[in-house]
């Protein structure tokens, strides 16, 4: 992946992101200026640089297709936006891989040499940057809420240092609050509400 050799500020690689042409110098931009990051958490937490790497690609890609969908509303730093996005997507690989461990091992217990049906650890792209938008209209609260409670499965207690509230009621209090806005946002959009449910209670 070529870099970047021009500073280029988060509005012009937004600009430039946001057309349909490719943009080169916009891509060596965010590798230059996100990829040491983003990597060094990959490494930092069970991945190999090849993990990085990839993980790295899907995220810039995912990136594109939310700014040129007009979902992102610039609320945070490209930074910002990006880690979040890397770590997601990297916790969720990890739960795939570890489902799909403990899935193939069952399986041939089981039934010897049977393959495991790894349908349900698919997550298409597009119901993920669904999934990433409508998070992200609920306010960077309720986003971190949601995210480590549901997908990284965090009791209370854990999320509660994450966050500023005085005690787990205050924060299961913020939590329904949270949902309530969400409900008010898929109630709008039944299909999405419907990949969004099957993506929340992904098993």
């Amino acid at each position: 992946m070529r870099k970047s050799s021009v500073k280029l500020s988060d509005s012009e690689i937004i600009e430039m992101l946001s057309k349909q042409t490719f943009s080169s110098e916009a891509i060596g931009a965010l590798y230059q200026n996100h990829f040491s990051v983003l990597s060094g958490y990959i490494l930092q937490n069970q991945g190999a640089p090849q993990d990085a790497e990839d993980i790295f690609q899907e995220v810039i890609v995912n990136f594109i297709e939310i700014i040129r969908a007009g979902k992102f509303r610039g609320d945070s730093s490209i930074s910002t936006f990006l880690f979040s996005l890397n770590r997601f997507t990297w916790l969720n690989e990890l739960r795939k891989r570890n489902k799909s461990a403990i899935r193939e091992q069952n399986y041939q217990t089981a039934l010897g040499d049977a393959e495991p049906d790894v349908s349900k650890l698919m997550v298409h792209r597009e119901e993920k940057n669904l999934i990433y938008a409508t998070i992200d209209l609920l306010g960077a609260v309720c986003k971190k809420i949601l995210l480590a409670y549901y997908y990284e499965n965090l009791p209370m207690k854990e999320i509660l240092t994450q966050v500023e509230f005085e005690n787990e009621q205050t924060l299961r209090n913020k939590k329904s609050k949270c949902m309530k806005h969400l409900g008010t946002i898929l109630s709008k959009d039944p299909l999405l509400a419907k990949k969004f449910k099957a993506a929340l209670t992904y098993e």
